[in-house]
């Protein structure tokens, strides 16, 4: 008996007993379509809670705290540890996000300095992690240890909307031509214009302070915008309206306001905090105190950051949330997939009495064809391909009808506008569903690993459930199988 002699026997078997095999198929169709749905239910939350995660922070980036009070066995985080960090396997990039608060500055711009900003929300940063840090320009380039752009000049990159942060100085505070803001309109309808284009007039970084008899001495550095960085608050609010320029020039310039006001700066502000026993402890400078690190990929997060807080220092990132939150998506899916599993179990019992009435049922047909010669492998064969057939069949409309009701669930509240549904009712089904008629999210994701696991499963089911029924075909005895009525 041939290959193709078994495949065409075992179609028309199928097909003799229509309504014993439409009913065992159902049981499979609604096995497999569960567990699909389930485990596409789990997929749609992974996802989810990846977004979620990638919205508020980079997944792939470690926050070293350093904010030291009294003793601490840390070592400095200087620029030194910082390469030795950045030397670390998977360690891509590595940056201070510097700020120079005891400098008095102010961004000016204008006839006669009219428009002024602050300059608190500067950021010194290495120019080589910008980039790196998946920090994005909407124009422009990004710094690089050898951007030149004159004498006297420092280059920067600011946010997005750093020009809505200009003021006007000749205008009272409460008038209400004294800012522009952003999105703001005039009486038609159209956009006003910021008072500065950051890109093309020119603007200084005014270094101020006061001698003792309350004159003031001030220095100017052009400021030249070298890029616009996109707005991205996972990223730091200084993209939306800040500045950043390389750590090197912020340090320049705070030397540059050490020598005016006559006295040192730091760049971090001097805190006390109270301890056990009422004291008091002052906070130590230790270096750098907010360090960002870029790792490769998020499957070393956790193994870097083992690694950094084996220094003493404090870290933060997204791999502890993220593991918890999966834990959960884990162990809900499991409990889904088990009550498909449970479904799919009951249609493997239809599967075997339905190949074992089937013997019963032809009992003579397997007699007569061990008379004519037959291998009992074969025999054997075709009730495992009827078997793994009714599998196959069932698993096929189950992927189906799975597809069908994942689109439905992702586009419920779509589907029941254009149907003229509505009312809290609907809206309530949306909202268990998860959907997001903006298309940012997604109730349910069936892959196409899915649909071939789905199959393969449904398959094997049928297959295993047919092993007794086709051995027990093979173990009937020839003779009393002709004399069978």
């Amino acid at each position: 008996m041939k290959v193709t002699d078994i495949l065409r026997l075992a179609r028309e078997n199928l097909r003799r007993r229509k309504g014993r095999t439409a009913l065992t198929v159902i049981g499979v169709v609604v096995g497999t379509c569960a567990i699909v749905v389930m485990i596409s239910l789990g997929l749609a939350m992974s996802q989810s809670i990846e977004s979620m995660l990638a919205s508020w922070g980079d997944l792939t980036q470690i926050q070293i705290y350093n904010y030291v009070y009294g003793s601490t066995d840390a070592p400095t985080l200087d620029d030194e540890m910082l390469a030795s960090i950045k030397a670390l396997e998977h360690v891509t990039a590595v940056t201070p996000y510097y700020q120079a608060r005891n400098v008095n500055a102010t961004i000016v711009a204008g006839k006669n300095d009219r428009y002024n900003s602050y300059f608190y929300e500067t950021y010194g940063l290495y120019p080589d992690a910008v980039e790196a840090l998946g920090i994005q320009l909407i124009s422009g380039n990004y710094l690089t240890e050898t951007t030149d752009v004159g004498k006297g000049k420092i280059p920067v990159l600011v946010g997005e909307n750093f020009a809505y942060s200009f003021y006007d100085s000749t205008k009272d505070w409460n008038s209400s031509k004294y800012q522009v803001y952003q999105g703001q309109t005039d009486a038609l309808g159209n956009p006003v214009d910021p008072f500065v284009n950051v890109e093309k007039d020119k603007m200084w970084i005014r270094l101020q302070t006061w001698d003792d008899d309350g004159n003031e001495k001030h220095e100017d550095y052009q400021m030249v915008v070298v890029g616009v960085m996109a707005s991205d608050y996972a990223k730091g609010y200084f993209t939306d309206s800040g500045i950043v320029m390389r750590l090197a020039d912020l340090k320049r310039l705070e030397q540059a306001y050490e020598k005016l006001a006559g006295k040192r700066s730091s760049g971090s502000a001097s805190y006390m905090v109270g301890v056990n026993g009422g004291g008091m402890v002052a906070q130590q400078d230790n270096g750098y105190e907010n360090v960002y690190v870029k790792v490769d990929s998020v499957d070393h997060v956790e193994e870097v950051e083992e690694i950094i807080q084996s220094y003493g220092y404090q870290t933060n990132s997204m791999v502890q949330t993220r593991e918890a939150m999966q834990a959960q998506v884990a162990q809900t899916q499991f409990i889904l997939g088990g009550l498909a599993a449970i479904s799919l179990f009951v249609a493997a019992l239809n599967i075997a009495n339905t190949m074992t009435m089937a013997i019963y049922e032809r009992t003579r047909e397997i007699g007569v064809m061990k008379v004519l010669g037959c291998e009992l492998g074969k025999i054997r064969t075709l009730f495992l391909v009827e078997a793994g057939g009714i599998g196959f069949l069932g698993g096929v409309i189950g992927v189906i009808l799975s597809l069908i009701i994942s689109f439905i669930m992702n586009n419920f509240a779509l589907i029941a506008a254009v149907l003229g549904f509505g009312g809290a009712g609907m809206g309530d089904l949306s909202s268990i569903f998860g959907m997001y008629t903006d298309g940012s999210s997604a109730a349910s994701v069936i892959p196409i690993w899915l649909i071939l696991f789905a199959l393969a499963f449904a398959t094997l089911v049928g297959v295993l459930s047919g092993i007794m029924p086709a051995v027990r075909a093979t173990k009937i005895s020839a003779l009393e199988a002709i004399r069978h009525e």
